[in-house]
């Protein structure tokens, strides 16, 4: 389970680059694409790779889930409704939870 650091992970890797996965098994998980800019010094994304890339579980009666890695259930961050840079579901993802990777 990962639990909340602000710093010493792939906060501050460049936008453009390629994709993050999960830092345990190395599943992809989000394309530099979907990345965007927030107050929150988490790295946050909009959309996944794939539709199994992540696994949600309801974490309270808020409007928020706990994002898991889609294969080993590594705890990634949270997801919010309407809190991007447009209307819609954001992922707000722990920087140790993620290994950032080039195309080959």
């Amino acid at each position: 389970m990962s639990f909340c650091r602000f710093s010493g992970g792939e906060l501050y890797k460049d936008h453009f680059k390629p994709i993050y996965v999960c830092s345990q098994c190395s599943h992809p998980l989000f394309s530099s694409r979907s990345k965007f800019v927030h107050s929150s010094p988490w790295p946050a994304f909009t959309e996944t790779i794939r539709q199994d890339s992540v696994t949600k579980m309801m974490e309270t009666l808020t409007a928020f889930k706990q994002v898991l890695c889609g294969k080993c259930g590594n705890g990634l961050g949270h997801e919010f409704i309407n809190d991007g840079p447009e209307e819609g579901v954001s992922r707000f993802i722990f920087s140790h939870s993620l290994k950032f990777v080039s195309n080959k």
